[in-house]
C-alpha cells in the first residue's frame, strides 16, 4: 500500500546493486530518494534540502558511519535514521540506536521489510514534531508584546497566528487593561500586512463631531477650521490595519457610514463627493458586550456582523495564574531601567500579594502599581511596605475604609479646607476615577503626570514621619 504523502528519504550505501535494490522497494511506496555512495557526499545532501528520514549503512568508504549518524542528528534532531547492517555487525547498529539511530534491518531483508521500518520511522518524527510545537506552545511566555505563559493566555497566541494570515475581520471583547490594542498589534504583525500601516482610532477619545473626518478624512473648507485637505484613518491604513478601538462608543449616525465602507472597501472624505477605494484589515474592539449593545440599540446588527466576524476574548488577569507574577517582574525591570533605579526583584510575600490580588483593572493597573513603586522607591527588592494599597480599581493611594478620597473624614457642607487638602482630594479623586492611570489623572487634572508622582512621595515621606514621630512618642510615654 502507498503512502498517503511522499517524503524524501535519504539513501546512504556504497555497494550500488545493493542501492538499486533499496531504491525500487522505496520508490514502490512511492518516496523520493536520494542515493549518495560516501559520508561526506551525504552530509552535504542533508545540507542542502530538509530530510523526513535517512537510510544508512554503518560500513563507507570515507567516514565512519556512526560520525555520520552524529553529525546528521546535531544538523537535525528529529530525524529519523534506520540503519542497515550485516549480521556482523549487529552491535555496531545497537550502538547506533544508543547514539539516536530510530531501528535497524540485518541484510538480507525484503520491500516489505524495509518500507514497514521506514513507515514506523516516519510516523515517530511526526509525533516528535507535533509534540515539539505543543511544548513551544506551553513554554512560550512572550508573543508580540504579551507576556504570559497561562493556558488562557496560549490559546490567545494560537488564535492569533490562525486568523492572521487571512483578510477577515477581528472583534475584540475584554476588560479595560487587558491589552485589546496589543492584541490588534499582533495581529497585524503576524499578518502578510505587517509591512504597511497599523493605524489605531479611538473612538471614545475624539469628540463624536471630529471623529467622521478623523476616520474619513475631509478636504479644505468642509467645516469651520478645515484650511485644508486631511487624509483620514482610512486612506493612512490602506494595504495594513485599521484598528477601530471603543467601537461600541461611535455615534449611531455615523455606523451608517463605517458600515459602507466596510461593504465597499469606498470611502468618501467629508466635503468631497468623489469616492476613494482603500484595502484595510478591520480590527474593532470593545470593553463591552457588543450583542448586548446590539439589543439595546446602540450599535448597528448590520454592522456588528459585518466587523465580529472572527472573535477574540482576553481574559482578565485574574483568571491568568501566575502571568502576573511573569508581567510584574518583567515590569519591574523595564521600570527600573528608565527611572535609574536598583529594583530587580520581589521579596516572596509581594508576590504572594501580586497573586492573591483580583486586579480589577488588569495589566494597566499593575503597570501602575509598579511605576508607582519604582518611582517612590529604591533598593534590591521590592519589598511589602513598598506596595502601595491594592484596594478597588485604583490601588495607589486609597485607604481601604475610607469614604473620602483623601482617607479622612468628609468635610462638612459649607467647610472651608486647606488648599492643600483639596488638592491632595482631587489628585486621589483623579487617580482613583482614571483606574490609577497616572498620565491620564494628569489630564483630567490638566498638570504634569511628574507632579502627580512628586506629590504622591511627598504624601508618603509625610506619612512615615508622622508614624515614626508617633511612636518615639509613644516610647517616651
Amino acid at each position: 500500500m502507498s503512502s498517503a504523502k511522499k517524503h524524501r528519504i535519504l539513501l546512504i550505501e556504497d555497494t550500488v546493486p545493493l542501492a538499486k535494490l533499496y531504491i525500487e522497494f522505496l520508490r514502490a511506496d512511492a518516496h523520493e530518494v536520494v542515493h549518495c555512495t560516501r559520508g561526506r557526499e551525504a552530509l552535504d545532501a542533508a545540507a542542502a534540502s530538509p530530510l523526513d528520514a535517512v537510510i544508512l549503512d554503518l560500513k563507507l568508504p570515507d567516514m565512519d558511519g556512526l560520525e555520520v549518524l552524529q553529525a546528521l542528528h546535531a544538523r537535525d534532531p528529529s530525524v529519523s535514521v534506520v540503519i542497515i547492517t550485516a549480521h556482523g555487525s549487529i552491535d555496531l547498529a545497537v550502538e547506533a540506536m544508543k547514539l539516536g539511530a530510530f531501528d535497524f534491518i540485518v541484510k538480507p531483508f525484503n520491500a516489505d521489510r524495509l518500507n514497514l521500518t521506514l513507515r514506523n520511522a516516519l510516523e515517530r518524527r511526526t509525533l516528535a514534531r507535533m509534540v515539539e510545537g505543543y511544548r513551544k506552545d506551553l513554554d512560550r511566555g512572550r508573543f508580540h508584546g504579551f507576556i504570559g505563559s497561562s493556558p488562557e493566555m496560549q490559546a490567545v497566541y494560537r488564535t492569533i497566528e490562525s486568523v492572521a494570515a487571512s483578510r477577515a475581520n477581528v472583534f475584540i471583547t475584554g476588560e479595560s487593561g487587558t491589552g485589546k490594542e496589543v492584541a490588534a498589534q499582533a495581529i497585524h504583525r503576524a499578518s502578510p500586512r505587517r509591512d504597511r500601516a497599523f493605524i489605531a482610532l479611538n473612538c471614545a477619545a475624539i469628540p463624536k463631531e471630529l471623529l467622521e473626518s478623523e476616520i474619513f478624512g475631509h478636504v479644505k473648507g468642509a467645516f469651520t477650521g478645515a484650511a485644508g485637505d486631511r487624509p483620514g484613518a482610512a486612506l493612512l491604513a490602506d494595504g495594513g490595519t485599521l484598528f477601530l478601538d471603543e467601537i461600541c462608543e461611535m455615534p449611531v449616525e455615523l455606523q451608517s457610514k463605517l458600515l459602507r465602507f466596510v461593504q465597499t472597501g469606498t470611502v468618501s472624505p467629508v466635503g468631497s463627493g468623489r469616492e476613494e477605494r482603500v484595502d484595510v484589515r478591520f480590527v474593532a474592539a470593545t470593553n463591552r458586550d457588543p450583542l448586548a449593545e446590539v439589543q439595546a440599540g446602540r450599535f448597528r446588527e448590520d454592522l456588528y456582523y459585518r466587523l465580529h466576524v472572527i472573535p477574540l476574548a482576553l481574559p482578565p488577569l485574574r483568571d491568568r495564574g501566575d502571568d502576573v507574577i511573569e508581567i510584574a517582574r518583567s515590569l519591574l525591570i523595564d521600570y527600573a531601567r528608565e527611572e535609574g533605579k536598583s529594583l530587580v526583584a520581589f521579596a516572596p510575600e509581594v508576590e504572594a500579594r501580586l497573586r492573591a490580588h483580583d486586579w480589577p483593572g488588569n495589566v494597566r493597573q499593575l503597570q501602575n502599581v509598579l511605576r508607582n513603586v519604582v518611582v517612590l522607591n529604591d533598593g534590591p527588592q521590592v519589598v511589602l511596605e513598598m506596595l502601595p494599597p491594592l484596594t478597588g480599581a485604583g490601588g495607589i493611594g486609597m485607604d481601604a475604609g475610607a469614604g473620602n478620597p483623601a482617607g479622612g473624614e468628609p468635610a462638612e457642607d459649607g467647610a472651608v479646607l486647606p488648599l492643600w487638602q483639596v488638592e491632595k482630594e482631587m489628585i486621589l479623586k483623579a487617580l482613583r476615577l482614571s483606574g490609577d492611570d497616572v498620565p491620564r489623572a494628569a489630564l483630567m487634572l490638566e498638570i504634569s503626570p511628574s507632579t502627580i508622582y512628586r506629590k504622591l512621595q511627598q504624601w508618603r515621606a509625610a506619612d512615615g514621619a508622622a508614624t515614626q514621630g508617633n511612636a518615639t512618642q509613644g516610647n517616651a510615654t
